[in-house]
């Protein structure tokens, strides 16, 4: 009856000890999809609402199971580079960019 007792005390600690990492990993992160875009938020709303749209389309709504990071070079073609490389560190899942002549 002690082995008993032992196996069952053993298998509750491990239990309750493995529980917070088994709740941790179902939960995975929200993927980060990049958006750049060489002109103003103002300039691109409606592209803007475009790709949200096709977003939610494909089951993806920003801040709840998806985050959008936006860069916006306002028609500053020379701060692009730098603005897909913090996206590129950032580490997105996917990117989107939206440059158009001006």
């Amino acid at each position: 009856m002690r082995r008993r007792e032992f196996v069952a005390l053993f298998g509750g600690a491990a239990a309750t000890t493995m529980w917070p990492f088994a709740a941790n990993a179902q939960q995975s992160a929200m993927p980060v999809v990049g958006f750049l875009s060489s002109r103003s938020p103002a300039e691109s709303a409606s592209d803007l609402a475009a790709f949200r749209h096709g977003l939610g389309q494909t089951g993806y709504f920003e801040g709840k199971n998806v985050t959008i990071e936006y860069r916006w070079a306002e028609g500053h073609y020379d701060r692009l580079p730098a603005m897909a490389a913090e996206l590129v560190a950032r580490q997105v899942a996917a990117a989107s960019s939206l440059m158009l002549a001006v």
